[in-house]
């Protein structure tokens, strides 16, 4: 059986913090009155001097740690490739940039560093005697429209197997096992103007696999409101979905990457007072989690699309996964 702890990215403030209504010290509050019992920290939203790490902020990290009762147990890197305005870094360059994100985790004292597929699968097999010296599990990100077996997703489980390091592994985002329109698009669409008949179709053309070109020349000649675009534009993107009928195959590739997961994102993007994420089936994920072998740290991250904040929605998450994990 698995042995799960509950913990909480400290993006999921990202709006409080950028309206400078939150500061570090609050958003770790935030986390620990929400029931986390660590937190993620992603490096280049919150730590002044990124990718330096001061002994200041250092100094703050344990002093709140005493308070509040929760540190940093994870560490989400930066893998930007397009950093020169003129080309994509190399992978030397990549692989140099992941070696000081671990060195700062180290610091902090994260056991998990959480890392995207701009890291080739070639510098993330070049990264294992880094990972091993500085004792910190690297996981690549399995984010929408990756899912866990995908063509991409599976070069990085040979890497995986292929050096049996047991500090190379995944980091599965939940966001890629969508069956369902993003709710906060599909209330900003609204919003905006975009008759819900029009949203609806779009759903159902990206359910039948219609192009997403074809899709948006039939809503524009239905005379669909522009702002349909942007939700258009999601579904086919990083918050696309699937038939609920591939929901079983989903999960079956979930069963064969949790044994080589280092920590799970739980990732939502609306959550109301009933405790039901609308897009992503939470229910049957945690049961799957629920009786593997899984142990480490389940990060709840709220995408707060609609810029309301993520206080109130991420307690209602970690009440959620709690209720499902028979936490309670």
């Amino acid at each position: 059986m698995s042995t799960i702890k509950l913990g909480a990215t400290l993006f999921c403030y990202g709006t409080e913090y950028a309206r400078y209504e939150f500061d570090f010290a609050e958003c770790v509050k935030q986390a620990a009155l929400a029931g986390a019992t660590g937190y993620e920290i992603v490096g280049t939203q919150m730590i002044p001097g990124y990718p330096n790490v001061s002994k200041e902020f250092l100094g703050l990290v344990q002093e709140l740690k005493a308070e509040y009762g929760i540190g940093p147990v994870g560490y989400g890197a930066n893998n930007d490739k397009g950093l020169m305005h003129d080309r994509n870094l190399t992978d030397d360059e990549m692989l140099a940039d992941t070696i000081i994100d671990l060195k700062t985790a180290h610091k902090l004292g994260c056991k998990v560093m959480r890392s995207q597929y701009m890291l080739s699968p070639e510098a993330f097999e070049r990264l294992a005697p880094y990972a091993e010296l500085y004792d910190i599990k690297v996981g690549i990100e399995i984010h929408n429209p990756e899912s866990p077996l995908s063509p991409l997703m599976t070069r990085y489980l040979e890497v995986i197997k292929k050096t049996n390091s047991e500090h190379l592994g995944f980091v599965p985002d939940f966001g890629c096992f969508a069956i369902a329109p993003n709710k906060a698009h599909w209330i900003k669409a609204l919003e905006a103007g975009v008759k819900e008949e029009h949203l609806q179709l779009a759903a159902d053309m990206r359910y039948q696999g219609e192009p997403l070109e074809k899709a948006r020349e039939k809503l524009m000649n239905m005379g669909a409101h522009p702002a349909i675009n942007a939700a258009l534009q999601g579904m086919y993107g990083f918050v696309q979905f699937k038939p609920k009928e591939e929901l079983p195959r989903m999960l079956e590739e979930l069963k064969e990457i949790l044994p080589y997961s280092v920590e799970l994102h739980g990732k939502f993007h609306y959550l109301g007072e009933d405790l039901v994420e609308p897009s992503i089936p939470y229910k049957e994920i945690l049961a799957v989690v629920k009786d593997s072998d899984f142990e480490g740290y389940l990060i709840c991250e709220y995408e707060d699309e609609l810029y309301c904040g993520g206080a109130e929605f991420t307690k209602r998450q970690i009440m959620m996964e709690k209720q499902l994990l028979g936490m309670l």
